[in-house]
């Protein structure tokens, strides 16, 4: 049911782009390209609909795919605060109501958990295809790094306000951090400050239990980077035991920027398991 998105035709390679209304108002962009079985590709913190571009260009010949940028995230709206994974399952059970068939979910980082959330909630999904999701990134403990990230951006200090995400959130290794420091400063970082104040309210008002993934019993392929750093290893493997129906795949050689760093490789895995579910 494309056109109740308000999308225009499909056929190009860039895909169309529309919007839709979600439960509370919100407007909520998307786009859409390829034909097949439809799967809906959630995004990562800092991200948008450019995020999974790459991986979704690989898979356009045999898939539909619909990419949102979530709430919070140009050229969506803000939606309200304090925000909930709540809201992101609202947001993507609206969505699919509009595609008018159950879906396969692929998530990004953040939006992996988001994807695990929707799944527990029961809405109509196939399969779940998970890079990384950052489960041990919850907790109260989040909420004086949220005030702290506000308090940087407002002043227009980004670089450290990276800094602190990629410390505090995603526990980046120190030497890591440091060339990040010496790296330069990317031009539109401002514009991902509300969509990330907003995930950091989500996370905040979230928990680290991992059991409770066991009620996801759709299968899962849970995929992951070599060489990310702790703690995703361990809380991925945890995610993997409580999971009934999983397939793990490891990227020799890679972190947690696989999807847009290899992409073929990350697609073709995909694809694989897409096919058999």
């Amino acid at each position: 049911m494309p056109s109740a998105i308000e999308c225009a035709d499909s056929s190009g390679s860039s895909g169309s782009l529309g919007s839709f209304e979600s439960f509370d108002g919100t407007a909520i962009s998307c786009r859409r390209i390829g034909s097949g079985p439809p799967v809906v590709m959630v995004h990562n913190s800092g991200g948008g609909l450019h995020s999974w571009q790459p991986v979704a260009e690989r898979l356009a010949d045999r898939f539909e795919l619909w990419t949102p940028a979530r709430r919070g995230y140009a050229p969506s709206g803000p939606g309200r605060s304090p925000k909930s994974f709540a809201d992101e399952v609202g947001d993507l059970r609206a969505l699919i109501d509009r595609i008018g068939r159950p879906v396969h979910l692929a998530g990004l980082s953040y939006g992996a958990t988001v994807a695990l959330h929707a799944a527990a909630a029961g809405l109509p999904v196939r399969s779940l295809v998970l890079w990384e999701p950052p489960l041990y990134a919850a907790g109260p403990e989040l909420a004086p790094v949220l005030g702290r990230f506000e308090e940087l951006t407002a002043h227009g200090d980004r670089r450290r306000a990276d800094r602190l995400l990629a410390e505090k959130v995603a526990r980046v290794p120190s030497a890591l951090l440091d060339l990040m420091d010496a790296g330069e400063p990317v031009d539109d970082e401002a514009a991902d400050a509300p969509g990330w104040c907003r995930d950091l309210e989500s996370m905040a008002a979230d928990t680290v239990d991992v059991a409770r993934w066991s009620t996801v019993t759709v299968p899962v392929l849970l995929m992951r980077g070599a060489d990310t750093w702790q703690p995703m290893p361990e809380s991925l493997d945890r995610l993997a035991s409580a999971l009934p129906h999983v397939t793990v795949t490891v990227f020799l050689g890679q972190m947690h920027f696989a999807p847009s760093v290899v992409p073929d490789a990350v697609a073709a895995e995909i694809a694989r398991f897409l096919s058999g579910s």
